[in-house]
């Protein structure tokens, strides 16, 4: 299977979720926010059950990476940028703010790629299983962003452009990991930091504070769908 075909797939749904904020689809917008919620219980599952053993298996010292991943998304979006949460932002911002949130999640959305061509180089079932965490938050992703950018007085056209880059560092990351040494060598063990930071820190704080069963629900489903996904893989992929 070619990883660089499934981070097309991938960057699409960067585009498709800015697409939904500058065209006011509000329906689409909350199928968007149970993504969130889904994707959050999904990559939560994927990291922790497959990923992590994968890479503790290979070296006990690779676990550093994990931690390095983990502190470079903090870092990346959280000390560097001004203002960043997930999710449709609905406050008047400065314009260096969508360009600050833009360089903050350039880092994560690479290593999406890095974490898609990892999975490959490992099996057709952990990168089919990476591919899809990545892309139940590429929704929300292209909503952020495009959120951003609007609220910091820029046009429709920048926003969906911001989601385009986002895509397009993705795709980046999926061909440099294929042509780099050292990205092959540690890149699972480093996007697994980063996809923990995402679910965890970043995705679980959106929802947790949300009244309802609903968020709660598709959180806990998207660890159930882990589940299910990974027993339908093993009976389809021997490797």
């Amino acid at each position: 299977m070619s990883p660089l075909g499934f981070a097309v797939a991938a960057a699409l749904g960067n585009v498709a979720g800015a697409l939904a904020v500058v065209r006011h689809l509000r329906q689409g917008l909350k199928l968007i926010d149970g993504c969130l919620a889904f994707g959050a219980g999904f990559m939560l599952a994927v990291t922790i059950l497959d990923v992590v053993p994968e890479v503790a298996g290979s070296s006990p010292a690779a676990l550093l990476f994990v931690l390095l991943g983990y502190f470079a998304v903090h870092l990346a979006q959280h000390v560097f940028t001004s203002h960043f949460h997930f999710g449709e932002e609905t406050h008047r911002l400065s314009a260096s703010a969508g360009f600050s949130a833009l360089l903050g999640l350039t880092l994560h959305t690479f290593f999406d790629g890095v974490a898609i061509a990892s999975g490959f180089l490992v099996s057709d079932r952990l990168g089919l299983l990476l591919f899809l965490a990545v892309l139940l938050h590429k929704l929300p992703e292209g909503v952020t962003i495009a959120s951003v950018i609007v609220a910091g007085g820029q046009s429709r056209g920048r926003a969906v452009g911001g989601a385009a880059v986002l895509g397009v560092a993705t795709i980046l990351g999926v061909l440099l990991t294929e042509q780099l040494a050292p990205l092959a060598r540690h890149g699972l063990a480093l996007s697994a930091g980063v996809t923990l930071y995402v679910a965890a820190s970043n995705l679980v704080p959106e929802f947790q504070g949300k009244r309802g069963w609903l968020t709660p629900l598709a959180f806990f489903g998207g660890g159930l769908g882990y589940f299910v996904t990974e027993r339908l893989l093993a009976g389809l992929i021997q490797s």
